[in-house]
């Protein structure tokens, strides 16, 4: 089970503005993702983790949060990873296992703790 409705809310009107400003740090990146219906452009801050040419992202908040159902709608999205800019294509879920792998040492128990069990991959389409 993800973390709970009321987390999301709390993040998506206060969290979010805070967390942004990490985005480039570690394992913080900022996902840009446009509105399927809005079409508006979103910036959310994440924590992803790149292997190779894919990178790797746990649904905390499950897969019918909106940046998720963006990205899903468009293929695809872009992030801010380090110092670059990352076209990332559609997402393919992979296993619970095959997620949790591919987190670091220190986010596995969190990740447990909290219930994820979704995880996805982007591949790399291009570097800016």
């Amino acid at each position: 089970m993800p973390i709970p409705q009321v987390v999301t809310r709390f993040n998506k009107a206060v969290g979010n503005k805070v967390l942004i400003h990490l985005a480039g740090l570690g394992p913080f990146v900022e996902l840009e993702h446009v509105g399927r219906k809005s079409g508006k452009t979103y910036r959310i801050p994440l924590n992803a983790f790149r292997h190779g040419d894919v990178v790797t992202l746990a649904l905390t908040y499950g897969p019918k949060v909106d940046w998720y159902r963006n990205v899903v709608a468009a293929q695809g999205c872009r992030i801010r990873m380090g110092d670059e800019i990352l076209t990332l294509g559609a997402p393919r879920t992979i296993s619970t296992a095959e997620g949790m792998r591919r987190m670091p040492f220190v986010a596995r128990p969190i990740l447990r703790t909290a219930n994820v069990t979704d995880f996805v991959e982007l591949p790399v389409v291009s570097r800016d």
